[in-house]
């Protein structure tokens, strides 16, 4: 792999241009079926393959060197090859013409470890290295899903933005878990609801804070993105987003700290009984609607798909507006999800704005989109550039 020729197409350097990060080379050791070194296009590279041999994989690696996590699974430990101990991610990032970057992260059973140019680092000082953004069939969740699904799109967007944001939301989800462990331990053991009450006073004061500061971020992050989604990029009907807390109507959001405070505190019997936490931004959504309509209940298939794209569409130009550069675009079997014209009229509109990795299955697709692009053929997880 680290002996392949590369295409003359594209010089890198000469084609580097501020204010666009790049992601320049790529060397795995044993992550999930990959072994091997790719070097990259400033443009378009296009993944083929047949299914199953590890189009996808490539992806999640450099999903991972960006982002520290997956987008296939939330356990690490499934992605190190059968039998190795040890899997590595490792690329070259490019910033500026002046600047690059080596990235990595290493698995090793349950640890996971960062570093920047060989120098260890914590998830929040790694954040933001490199921001890349996924469109696959799994993210369709955001559209058609759970409300998690969209509070982790939000806070995806905000942290990429903002890393040390990551500590609010681990804060958070701490304070959440041990008030549930509190409330299941008072039922059970049927404390009166003074003392439920008590006990319960410094873990609210926290959440009440901790949920101030994430509710002011996301509705902060969606106006963002009204900013500047493209409402009508492939249909006639308009797209419109809106952060939905589960206060509305309880109180003044505009007072968001003091409105659940006092929430928690007429809640307590209601908490006590569920045994879990009721009140908080954990219960909030987004909603997504289609010239009024609920996108997730009444939008077709295909309307579901764009509304997706047209959503990280609108969180690549809200980074870009923000950091001053475009994250790196990842579209996974792009053309089971979308027809030609859509990819062709998607792929007008990144040309010259973001580096953008897409898998395929088909002939026809690198046919039709391929003559600019870096082609890489993937069998049994090696990936060899045309």
């Amino acid at each position: 792999m680290d002996g392949m020729n590369h295409c003359p197409k594209t010089d890198f350097r000469i084609n580097v241009k501020i204010g666009q990060m790049l992601l320049e080379s790529l060397e795995i050791h044993n992550f999930r079926n990959l072994n091997g070194k790719m070097s990259f296009s400033s443009g378009l590279n296009i993944l083929v393959g047949e299914n199953g041999h590890g189009k996808t994989n490539w992806l999640e690696a450099i999903y991972l060197l960006g982002l520290t996590k997956s987008f296939k699974t939330p356990k690490l430990t499934e992605a190190i090859r059968f039998g190795e101990r040890l899997a590595v991610v490792s690329g070259m990032v490019r910033e500026s013409p002046e600047i690059t970057r080596k990235l990595q992260v290493a698995l090793e059973g349950n640890t996971k470890t960062l570093s920047i140019n060989d120098k260890k680092e914590t998830v929040q000082r790694y954040l933001g290295q490199m921001h890349a953004v996924i469109f696959n069939a799994d993210e369709l969740e955001i559209i058609r899903g759970a409300p998690d699904a969209r509070r982790r799109f939000l806070d995806g967007g905000i942290v990429s933005l903002h890393p040390p944001f990551v500590q609010t939301l681990t804060d958070y989800n701490r304070v959440v878990r041990q008030k549930n462990s509190l409330l299941v331990s008072a039922r059970e053991n049927e404390y009166s609801l003074e003392k439920v009450t008590e006990l319960l006073a410094p873990w609210n004061e926290q959440l009440a804070t901790l949920s101030a500061r994430i509710h002011r971020a996301r509705v902060r992050f969606v106006e963002r993105i009204n900013e500047v989604l493209e409402k009508k990029l492939f249909a006639r009907e308009e797209l419109s987003v809106r952060y939905l807390s589960s206060l509305e109507g309880k109180g003044d959001l505009a007072d968001y700290e003091a409105l659940v405070t006092e929430r928690l505190k007429l809640r307590v019997q209601a908490e006590l009984a569920s045994g879990h936490a009721l009140i908080g931004t954990h219960r909030d959504d987004l909603e997504i609607s289609f010239d009024g309509h609920d996108i997730r209940r009444f939008g077709s298939s295909g309307q579901q798909r764009s509304a997706l794209l047209l959503l990280q569409l609108a969180n690549i130009a809200v980074f870009q507006a923000t950091r001053g550069e475009y994250p790196i675009f990842l579209l996974d079997d792009i053309d089971a999800e979308l027809d030609y014209r859509r990819i062709g009229q998607l792929l007008d509109f990144l040309n010259g704005k973001t580096q953008t990795f897409l898998t395929t299955s088909k002939e026809s697709f690198v046919d039709k989109f391929g003559a600019s692009a870096f082609v890489f053929d993937v069998r049994e997880g090696l990936a060899a550039q045309r």
